[in-house]
């Protein structure tokens, strides 16, 4: 028997419509909002991966679906199944020009993503992804907007226990100074750091700080790097815009905590950073997460444009939202005459509602039986109703029979 590959995940009948409502919940609340979505391709240039994402990431270096394609153009040499949507929806914006466009532009999506690495709960190798994206907004308002709207999406699905962290990683101007002082206070536990963290302290010292590894955490801990760790080291530009997105979040009632160690996995971040936890989830308890990355635009070929923007993964929240039912069918026809069967059905459905009939044409009594499971009301059609012109309407629920003119019905 074949099956599904490891890391994917059939999306069943029995759970569609729990998904369908999360989907729903995020059309509606980002259209009221002025979010506009966007669907980009599933595959993009390894490139876009490798500049926008960061070379020095996890999801670059390790977790990329990437292939090798034939042809003269050499753009096309080498492609990634994305592995997010924030690098796609900029090369979108810079390639549609939206940059003509009246700012604040605001974007939003939804769709599959992949990464490789180890399948876990909610979490996969094929998984979904909402997000949304705001370009041309440079006010810490934008920053508030973005971390009360996914707050307001995850309350609306209903998830609770929910809090904000928020941490701000300076500009580049002042970021750089922060960068050389964590590589000089962790100079001398080189030897100790893991594989990867020896990489990003020479590529990007703070995403040593975002390292799971046990034995890193445990140097991070130390009382004099934890000193240098947690220093106020941003400028009084990024300092004031930090006061003032936690202003707007305490005006708009946003839960927050601040956490210095909070760097995210990317390395386009600039300024706010931010991540939705869920105290249902445990030790994996973010359930969404963003920034604003006001160089991102730029470093992939467009004008400087401020942006803000977050994503969540949709089978995280299918873990923690209710479950809903299926809804039984309004009727299902019972009859051993197909041709009155499937005119009956679709008259039905004409009026608006859902019904369906037996295609195998059993007997009367395996058909009720099967009425009873899937539907609200049979509809019965034999000799007597088709000689005397009417339905026999029996209420699946009360057991209650009424015979019913054809227009009555």
């Amino acid at each position: 028997m074949i099956k599904a590959q490891r890391g994917t995940k059939d999306i069943l009948p029995g759970d569609i419509l729990t998904w369908q409502k999360i989907e729903k919940t995020a059309r509606e609340l980002f259209q009221n909002a002025n979010y506009k979505e966007i669907r980009t391709p599933i595959f993009e240039s390894t490139e876009l991966f490798a500049r926008g994402v960061g070379d020095s990431t996890d999801i670059v270096n390790k977790e990329m679906y990437t292939f090798s394609v034939g042809g003269q153009n050499k753009d096309e040499s080498s492609i990634t199944l994305r592995p997010e949507n924030t690098a796609g929806v900029v090369r979108a914006y810079i390639e549609h020009g939206f940059n003509r466009l009246s700012a604040p532009v605001k974007l939003w999506y939804f769709g599959p993503m992949f990464r490789y690495e180890r399948p876990q709960k909610g979490r996969q190798r094929q998984f979904h992804q909402i997000g949304a994206e705001m370009f041309g907004a440079e006010s810490p308002s934008a920053d508030a907007e973005m971390i009360a709207l996914v707050s307001k999406f995850l309350n609306k699905i209903g998830i609770e226990g929910l809090v904000a962290e928020i941490n701000s990683l300076g500009c580049p101007k002042c970021r750089g100074e922060y960068k050389e002082r964590i590589k000089e206070t962790l100079k001398p536990y080189l030897d100790r750091l893991c594989d990867d963290c020896k990489v990003r302290y020479e590529k990007n010292p703070l995403r040593m700080l975002d390292c799971k590894n046990e034995d890193c955490i445990r140097i991070f801990e130390d009382e004099e790097v934890k000193k240098v760790i947690l220093a106020d080291f941003i400028c009084e530009e990024c300092r004031e815009h930090y006061n003032d997105v936690k202003k707007y979040l305490d005006i708009l009632n946003i839960k927050y905590q601040e956490n210095k160690m909070l760097v995210r996995g990317l390395d386009y971040y600039t300024k706010t950073v931010f991540e939705i936890k869920s105290s249902v989830l445990g030790s994996q308890s973010a359930v969404a997460g963003g920034g604003r990355y006001d160089g991102l635009v730029e470093m992939l070929g467009g004008e400087k444009t401020p942006a803000v923007g977050f994503a969540l993964g949709v089978e995280r929240l299918f873990e923690l939202v209710e479950h809903i039912e299926q809804s039984k069918l309004d009727y299902f026809v019972v009859s051993n005459m197909q041709d009155k069967a499937l005119e009956t059905v679709q008259m039905l459905r004409d009026k608006g509602y859902s019904a369906d009939f037996d295609f195998q044409n059993r007997k009367f009594s395996k058909q009720l039986e099967k009425a009873g499971k899937i539907a609200k009301r049979a509809v019965i059609i034999g000799e007597d109703e088709v000689t005397g012109g009417y339905y026999t309407v029996k209420n699946l629920e009360t057991g209650e029979q009424t015979k019913l003119q054809k227009s009555s019905l």
